[in-house]
């Protein structure tokens, strides 16, 4: 083996060593913070304040629509968006579904008058030096007034002061004796009889309802979120329609597709019921009417079959009338 061989075998076992001899890194497991998930706030309780402050009209909509979905009259949506005429709504129109508040004006804002430039130091007023205590004016004080004069002694009002005592026997005599002026005793007053409030009514009252059932058949269709609304109850031509609670009659007409004669009854704030398919109408708009009163008569209208088709909306979301209406006897 020369030199030269030597070398590169060296140098070989010099490179080799260190790529063996390289530090690694210890290797530490960590856990992994996770992030506890987040529960959702539980949704607000119903109420009329959780109705949505606006709608957007779309395609096919009709004023008795949008009011039958929130909850409320037609014709409160009617003068909440200054709409003199049902049928004059538009696509992508936006309709307010809360009243406007009372007494809240939009002020225009004022336009600030041109600014007049005039060149500098013309008008300017300046102050002459005066010698000191010069054409100073001192105030002077005023007179006071003089009193009128006074009134005399027999012209002063001194009595009588209203005097008030326990009313007792020996107090009586006291008051009644002669050389006073006549004064009756405080005597407590008799209570007065309680005025009768005049009851709420019913389109005003709170949330609680007293439902009863608005036709005696059969109940032909029950609700579904999906295909049914409400309850198709059976029936015959003629056959009476009662109003399920006592209540303000908000619609009473043909307006709305795929109801015919339809009646909408708003029970209060929160609960209104239809009652569609009807033959005639017995009620008008603004009538109030009280719970099984005959209001219309069974029909076909819109209809297939002569049935009733019966809604009960809370805040416009139609729900399961059987939870409300009361057993049936068997």
């Amino acid at each position: 083996m020369n030199l030269r061989s030597a070398a590169a075998w060296t140098l070989a076992a010099a490179i080799f060593g260190g790529c063996a001899s390289q530090y690694r890194a210890p290797v530490v497991e960590r856990p992994i913070a996770r992030q506890p998930a987040v529960k959702p706030a539980p949704s607000a309780a119903l109420s009329p304040e959780s109705r949505p402050e606006t709608y957007i009209v779309n395609r096919g909509d009709t004023l008795y629509s949008i009011a039958l979905d929130n909850g409320i009259g037609y014709r409160e949506l009617s003068d909440w968006n200054g709409i003199t005429d049902p049928r004059a709504i538009y696509g992508g129109q936006v309709l307010r579904l809360r009243p406007p508040e009372a007494g809240v004006q939009v002020q225009p804002a004022s336009v600030p008058g041109p600014i007049e430039v005039r060149p500098l130091g013309a008008d300017v007023q300046r102050s002459e030096p005066r010698p000191l205590g010069a054409d100073v004016q001192r105030s002077e004080p005023r007179p006071i007034a003089a009193e009128g004069p006074r009134p005399s002694g027999d012209m002063l009002k001194t009595g009588p002061r209203a005097l008030k005592l326990p009313y007792t026997a020996d107090n009586v005599a006291l008051l009644t004796r002669p050389g006073l002026p006549e004064m009756k005793p405080d005597t407590k007053a008799e209570p007065q009889p309680a005025v009768p409030q005049k009851p709420e009514s019913a389109a005003e009252g709170g949330d609680s309802v007293n439902w009863g059932w608005p036709a005696s058949g059969t109940v032909l269709a029950g609700f579904s979120e999906a295909t049914n609304k409400g309850l198709d109850i059976n029936g015959k031509i003629g056959d009476p329609v009662f109003a399920s609670a006592s209540g303000k009659v908000v619609y009473s007409g043909i307006g709305l597709r795929g109801y015919g004669k339809l009646i909408i009854i708003k029970h209060n704030q929160t609960f209104l019921s239809a009652y569609a398919h009807n033959n005639t109408l017995l009620v008008k708009e603004g009538q109030n009417v009280v719970k099984g009163q005959k209001i219309a008569e069974v029909g076909n209208t819109d209809s297939s079959q002569a049935k009733l088709h019966f809604e009960i909306r809370r805040l416009g979301k139609p729900v399961d009338p059987l939870k409300f209406l009361p057993g049936r006897p068997s």
